[in-house]
């Protein structure tokens, strides 16, 4: 039985989204009216992705497309992670070569960082995302770049992206691809890295005990949480499956079906 006070308590929510609050273009019963909750007891939510695929304005317009009104400002993102960490490195005068979607690039350009697409130049490093419009020939020329010495970030380490129909290769994929082909693994940015916590537990001056994060993923959502010393809360609504949780070194605090039984529990 979970510890309900505890879960009560929370003051920071820090939400994934695919597979937690919703799958494709399906809000989870419960999911409105759990932010709803949160708001009217005073907490504060930030949904966490590591989809760099599209920024936080497309995200905006879908969830008030599913019904649920927010912000930019509601939002941290794989990409923003990237770019906070790459300004701490003294990297932001690095010429990087992207594999990434049109959306995440124009992000960093208009973070002042500065991208190229010819593989040709003097490349300092290769950022690879979750690239929806991925080809051939950018994993050829990522190849050729790595094999160069080139530096190598990515954004996130998810094999796989939900969908209505199922899932698609995400961007731990490619990257596991591309470590077959030139022997090199990328410095992971997103979650499980607990730097997008430590970015809205910063934004927001809440303490690690006010702040609890729900996800679907144990090797990203939860073991981000573990990694920020921070109760999680793994919904079974996704990827992950309860008979996944015996063979997993990641453990979350507390298990439920779906955000919707928190809802209950905040209002019992």
């Amino acid at each position: 039985m979970p510890d309900l006070a505890r879960l009560r308590a929370k003051r920071l929510f820090l939400l994934d989204l695919d597979g937690t609050l919703y799958l494709d273009e399906r809000l989870f019963d419960g999911a409105a009216d759990f932010l709803r909750a949160i708001r009217s007891r005073g907490g504060t939510y930030r949904f966490l992705t590591n989809n760099s695929s599209r920024g936080a304005e497309s995200y905006v317009e879908k969830l008030r497309r599913l019904g649920v009104e927010a912000e930019t400002s509601d939002f941290l993102t794989s990409v923003d992670a990237l770019i906070a960490h790459l300004h701490a490195q003294g990297m932001a005068e690095k010429l990087l070569y992207v594999c990434g979607t049109q959306s995440m690039k124009r992000q960093l350009t208009q973070a002042g960082l500065r991208l190229t697409d010819d593989r040709d130049a003097a490349v300092d490093a290769l950022v690879m995302g979750f690239d929806t419009e991925l080809t051939f020939q950018k994993l050829e020329d990522a190849c050729i770049l790595l094999n160069r010495g080139a530096d190598y970030l990515a954004t996130n380490p998810d094999w796989v992206c939900p969908t209505w129909y199922g899932f698609v290769p995400d961007c731990g994929s490619v990257c596991e691809m591309l470590f077959r082909a030139t022997g090199r693994r990328p410095y992971v940015i997103g979650k499980p890295r607990p730097d997008m916590a430590h970015l809205a537990m910063a934004h927001g001056g809440f303490s690690a005990e006010e702040t609890v994060l729900l996800g679907d993923r144990l090797y990203t959502d939860i073991a981000c949480g573990a990694n920020a010393s921070i109760d999680t809360v793994l919904v079974l609504s996704g990827e992950t499956k309860e008979a996944d949780l015996a063979g997993s070194a990641v453990q979350p605090t507390f298990v439920l079906g779906s955000v919707a039984d928190y809802l209950s529990i905040l209002q019992e």
